[in-house]
């Protein structure tokens, strides 16, 4: 399984179809790191060279992307890095908002080793938050928002919401880069890990729709603005 994008490697399938498999998780990655940015042309020839593939896979890759809405082709001029308007931002995270309710719903009362996993991340947020390491302050949080999803038995609604985390994770550096941005989310994350530990899913809903409702304040005022905020690595 991909540590970034959660697909997993089935086994028994054909060669080109591994290869294929691991160009989607390799672009995904890149797309969710800020290594691609959004609007940026993926070529074909170089991205081949770089994963040390034929361009078939390559190909196969970038239509699976594009089927999910990662990846944009245009006639003429190839793929790029979907560019998400405004009015697409918006209905993503209200997807999020039906979707997200429902997993955290159905969690399951958590053991010490559960939450020791969530907790730990959260720790690890914190010290990226400190340190002003944006890029991984990013991953882990998604990281640590799957490390309760994933536990849900709504598998279908968790792979839709990995899809949709894909999508907006190009443009959640802009509220990092305000130092009380950083402290509401890790000052939030603990706040879930208490509902957490006493199997309060109502409570923890309310504090998921607050805690996203903040970055979606600010990400929205930046596309509304036009303008894509570059990542800091």
């Amino acid at each position: 399984m991909s540590t970034l994008t959660g697909r997993v490697e089935v086994q028994g399938r054909s060669v080109s179809e591994q290869a294929a498999s691991r160009v989607v998780a390799e672009i995904e990655r890149m797309i969710i790191s800020g290594e691609l940015l959004p609007g940026q042309q993926i070529r074909q020839e170089t991205m081949a060279e770089r994963l040390g593939v034929s361009r078939l896979p390559i190909r196969e890759g970038l239509r699976q992307l594009t089927s999910e809405g990662l990846v944009r082709h245009v006639h003429n001029v190839g793929y790029a890095v979907a560019r998400l308007e405004k009015s697409e931002f918006d209905q993503i995270y209200l997807m999020r908002a039906a979707l997200e309710k429902e997993v955290l719903l159905s969690l399951p009362v958590f053991d010490d080793a559960a939450l020791a996993e969530v907790k730990d991340l959260a720790v690890e947020i914190a010290a990226a938050a400190d340190s002003e390491d944006y890029l991984m302050m990013r991953m882990r949080n998604r990281e640590f928002h799957f490390s309760m999803f994933d536990r849900s038995s709504l598998q279908l609604i968790v792979s839709e919401l990995r899809r949709l985390w894909t999508l907006a994770m190009p443009y959640h550096a802009v509220y990092l880069y305000d130092p009380e941005g950083r402290a509401r989310v890790v000052r939030e994350h603990d706040e879930m890990i208490a509902a957490l530990s006493v199997g309060d899913n109502e409570q923890l809903v309310n504090l998921m729709n607050a805690h996203r409702t903040g970055g979606e304040a600010s990400t929205s005022l930046m596309l509304r603005a036009g303008g894509v905020t570059p990542l800091a690595h």
